[in-house]
């Protein structure tokens, strides 16, 4: 093992395909396959409505990141940002923001371990679930040349299992779809606030801004890839959405898996070619992507100080942040073995992301003081106030979505979150004050 520990040893080995198979693979998993049925005991057949305002959320969210990861590269993926554009202490805090949230990994496992039992029922699901994320977990540790030649392969899979069950259920779905009880069961706030938790589906192809360390050429490759796997993504899952809500009864479907509609519309062959390929590829491809991303912002706390440096060391050969990787997997064996609910795991990783969104999106307003020559010659370079506009506008979409979220939240989920964002706050002032933070630049022109 290195003690090399540092977002510049890592390897500059991922281009426009392997981004895109990365962030196509981190996004198609958690909406649809984990959290879907969530949607639909919220809001009923207005789902596919609530994946059209997902998407409007996500690209006013997307384009201050655009302007900002079209610039520059950045090591630490937002981390980077933030300490650069706002304030060092706010690295500080989003780093501990990202772990605590981050025990999210463990939705991607037990919705994995909830199809296989569709599909083989009587098996033990905390096995199943704990058996996923250690495979995932050895794959990565290989390295993230590896981790990518297997996205790759499931992404493709996934893609045409995905359009099967489309191709079959949009035939079958039930007369009078926007009509009657089943439509908009929770009225506009639930409509809207459906839409807030699947911007955790839809808006995951940003994550690639935390591999710009990694790619060969960040600020051409990770805007381009952003857009259009975001466009993709809410295309299909606008249609899948429709087929699941449209087929069954909403009473049936609420809160509950995609293989109950499946079972309905598709033959027992194409039926266990969907679960496999698209349900459970789905949710490996998230998980594998995520664990490749992950580590990054966390590997650059741990070179500034944030954390202690030990966690940052390096694999010699892949150069991979083992330790991290390693207390990673085994935060997120705790939701696994306590079986906590997934709506409450994807809950809080959806409000706890948002808030560092949305700080994001306002930080973007200070690339014009901050670093003002790389602005300048930036092929996203737009006028000051056009910057502030949409830097402003996507914040306050983030936070919006942020309250519609916070306001149908249980008692214990909502002070749960609040223990979080309240506990990063003290740890990051505190540990600044403490003279152990010393932030490299930890970005770059590209």
């Amino acid at each position: 093992m290195s003690q090399v520990q540092s977002t510049k040893e890592l390897q500059r080995v991922l281009g426009r395909k392997e981004l895109f198979s990365i962030a196509i693979g981190q996004t198609i998993g958690s909406g649809i396959f984990a959290l879907l049925g969530v949607g639909l005991a919220m809001t009923g057949r207005s789902a596919n409505l609530s994946m059209i305002v997902a998407a409007v959320f996500v690209i006013l969210i997307s384009i201050p990141n655009i302007f900002v990861g079209g610039t520059i590269r950045m090591r630490g993926g937002f981390y980077t940002q933030l300490g650069l554009l706002v304030h060092e202490t706010c690295s500080g805090f989003f780093v501990i923001v990202h772990i605590l949230a981050w025990t999210a990994l463990a939705l991607y496992a037990l919705s994995f371990a909830d199809y296989t039992l569709a599909l083989i029922p009587g098996l033990n699901r905390t096995l199943i679930a704990f058996g996923t994320l250690t495979f995932f977990y050895g794959v990565n540790m290989l390295g993230i040349q590896s981790a990518a030649k297997v996205q790759n392969l499931m992404a493709l899979i996934m893609t045409v299992a995905l359009t099967v069950f489309v191709c079959y259920g949009l035939p079958q779905v039930q007369p009078g779809y926007f009509q009657g009880p089943d439509f908009m069961t929770g009225g506009w706030r639930n409509l809207l606030s459906a839409g807030a938790l699947y911007t955790w589906a839809i808006g995951g192809a940003n994550v690639i801004v935390y591999l710009g360390a990694e790619a060969k050429n960040p600020t051409r490759d990770i805007p381009f890839v952003i857009i259009l796997a975001t466009l993709i993504i809410a295309l299909f899952y606008a249609l899948m959405a429709t087929v699941a809500a449209g087929v069954l009864p909403i009473a049936e479907v609420a809160g509950q898996p995609l293989s109950v509609v499946a079972a309905k519309i598709l033959p027992r062959p194409v039926y266990v070619f969907f679960i496999v390929g698209g349900a459970m590829f789905a949710l490996t491809t998230t998980l594998n992507a995520a664990l490749g991303w992950v580590t990054k912002p966390i590997l650059q706390a741990c070179v500034d100080g944030w954390l202690p440096s030990g966690l940052g060391v390096l694999t010699v050969k892949h150069k991979i942040p083992y330790v991290i990787l390693t207390l990673l997997y085994l935060e997120s064996l705790v939701p696994i073995f306590f079986e906590f609910n997934i709506s409450t795991i994807g809950n809080m990783a959806v409000i706890l992301n948002n808030v560092l969104f949305a700080l994001v999106c306002f930080s973007a307003v200070r690339l014009t003081t901050r670093v003002p020559e790389l602005w300048a010659q930036s092929r996203f370079h737009v006028s000051t106030g056009t910057l502030k506009f949409w830097s402003v506008l996507g914040g306050v979409a983030t936070l919006g979505q942020t309250l519609l979220l916070f306001s149908v939240l249980k008692p214990y989920e909502m002070v749960g979150n609040g223990v979080v964002l309240v506990t990063a706050a003290g740890y990051a002032v505190m540990r600044k004050r403490s003279g152990k933070v010393h932030m490299e630049i930890s970005y770059e022109e590209a």
